[in-house]
């Protein structure tokens, strides 16, 4: 078999501790994203509060920035932050819908990351009716930090995140707030897609989402534990 144009790399997030060699990496397969996973940015988002049924949209998996540098993206002038927990898969679920009881044994580690919103084209779509795609799905969209294993996190529940931009505090919540944990929503996803290991999950984000420009410095923190630095660098030039 010859492919007839070279094959894209496989995007992959470094990995920190855990006992493994210093330069050990995490493939990724799919970008999986939660909506409206904590009840006060469902309340800023003018949105009701199911707890019967999570929102699901996708990222590209070349979508992810390891290095922390955001161009800021063509088509919008509102690229709004959302701090995320983001859950990595390090097993294939079993066929079938999974047990909440056996989703840890496939979390390999957690990260933090921003879902990173094209907001006036996602706003324009909504009004529509239309797919969120554009405002979600675009290159550089998803900045995430290392991954650690999931036996250096420890419980979640105990944990928080939080975001600064230009050193002031835009998010911040415990993730005890979360209407779906991870075992909700690993279980709810398995319903309607296959899940691998690669995969990873950005689990929603808290109250405070907000505008970016371009020179805007952001950290984005899992308590002291993992942190995400970055910048919002200009526009890049056609071709």
């Amino acid at each position: 078999m010859t492919d007839v144009i070279p094959a894209a790399s496989t995007p992959r997030i470094p990995v920190r501790g855990g006992g493994l060699p210093s330069d050990s990496t995490f493939p990724v397969r799919r970008i999986y994203c939660v909506g409206r996973n904590f009840a006060d940015h469902a309340r800023e988002m003018g949105a009701s509060i199911d707890r019967g049924q999570p929102v699901f949209f996708c990222k590209p998996a070349d979508a992810i920035v390891v290095d922390g540098v955001v161009p800021y993206p063509p088509g919008t002038q509102d690229l709004h932050h959302e701090v995320e927990l983001v859950v990595a898969l390090g097993h294939d679920a079993p066929i079938g819908v999974l047990d909440p009881a056996d989703a840890p044994a496939l979390v390999f580690g957690y990260g933090i990351g921003l879902d990173l919103t094209r907001r006036d084209l996602q706003a324009a779509a909504k009004a529509k009716g239309l797919p969120w795609d554009t405002g979600k799905a675009f290159d550089h969209a998803a900045p995430v930090s290392e991954i650690v294993p999931a036996h250096e996190v420890g419980p979640l529940a105990a944990r928080g995140l939080s975001l600064k931009v230009n050193d002031t505090l835009r998010q911040q919540s415990g993730l005890d707030q979360m209407i779906w944990n991870v075992a909700d929503i690993l279980r709810e996803l398995s319903k309607l897609y296959a899940l691998r290991a690669g995969d990873l999950v950005f689990m929603g984000t808290p109250a405070g989402v907000g505008p970016l420009q371009a020179g805007d410095r952001f950290v984005a923190s899992l308590d002291d534990l993992i942190t995400l630095r970055g910048v919002v660098a200009p526009p890049r030039a056609p071709g």
